[in-house]
């Protein structure tokens, strides 16, 4: 892991830089490491893979950790910090550089390599909130359930594990890629990997908030969600099936929320994990901080 250390201001920063962003737009990963180390003292490490980046994390001293990467490097630093009970005292700042960023706007995060490296020197510190499962997984954004369909999922999924490996997803030129698009439809596909038989259609759960029952098994379901909303508390909407007439959300706040069922995946922060016959999520107020824009 390389290591390069630049000048001048009092705010010192320790820039990882995930692997993935370098191989998918090296040249935003350029820019922003040029706007912060011209306004911090910087020191950069560019990580080879989750081992040196979880490394790069636990040795970054008094230094703000600015991490330069898409969705999934902000919700492996999160729950690298919250697995060690650091997450509290450790503000975290990132540049969005890469193909997943839905999660980085919704929190308000600037996408534009400069925008964001300025966002960095100039903006301030915000306190966020977010859920806590009982596999001590964190999630940021929202829990929806059911996660997707499975073309979909297939599709991100051979995507992700591409990114991740460094393969033909990764920074490739755009005539390769769609030479190996072409093959993909001529080539049968295997049957997706997290497949669901609740995929595609109603669901019975049983959704408890703060102990008290919201729906359950008798009453079949098209959706629930749960997001982290203000004052420690979570948000829930679940959306029943709806015979002619469409049937009203039922919504519910809470600081616990349990899901129960047949076996069931769902989709937190754009990941999809499961099956599980039973989960939990308990909210968690100004749990984190991330550097906003003022």
């Amino acid at each position: 892991m390389a290591e390069v250390a630049t000048s001048p201001t009092s705010d010192q920063l320790l820039v990882v830089i995930d692997p993935v962003a370098r191989r998918s737009d090296g040249e935003s990963v350029r820019i922003a490491k040029d706007v912060l180390s011209g306004g911090a003292t910087t020191k950069v490490c560019w990580p080879d893979g989750p081992e040196e980046f979880a490394r790069a994390l636990a040795r970054r001293g008094s230094r703000r950790p600015v991490l330069v990467g898409d969705d999934r490097a902000l919700m492996r630093a999160v729950g690298l910090l919250h697995r060690q009970r650091e997450l509290t005292g450790c503000g975290l700042a990132l540049v969005p550089v890469g193909g997943a960023l839905s999660l980085a706007r919704s929190l308000g995060v600037p996408t534009g390599a400069v925008a964001a490296a300025r966002a960095v020197l100039d903006g301030t510190e915000r306190r966020m909130n977010l859920l806590v499962d009982d596999s001590d997984g964190v999630v940021l954004g929202a829990v929806r359930i059911p996660p997707v369909d499975a073309a979909q999922t297939r599709e991100e999924d051979a995507e992700k594990t591409e990114n991740a490996d460094g393969g033909p997803g990764a920074g490739q030129r755009p005539w390769l890629r769609t030479c190996q698009s072409l093959v993909r439809t001529l080539v049968p596909v295997r049957p997706p990997r997290i497949a669901s038989t609740i995929e595609g259609g109603p669901v019975r759960l049983r959704v408890e908030v703060d102990g008290k029952t919201l729906v359950d098994l008798r009453q079949p379901v098209e959706s629930v969600s749960v997001v982290p909303g203000p004052g420690g508390i979570a948000r829930v909407e679940v959306r029943p099936v709806s015979v002619g007439a469409e049937a009203l959300p039922l919504l519910a706040e809470g600081h616990t929320v349990t899901v129960s069922g047949a076996h069931f995946r769902y989709r937190a922060d754009g990941l999809v994990s499961g099956p599980v016959g039973t989960r939990t999520w308990v909210a968690r107020e100004d749990a984190w901080g991330l550097t906003l824009p003022v």
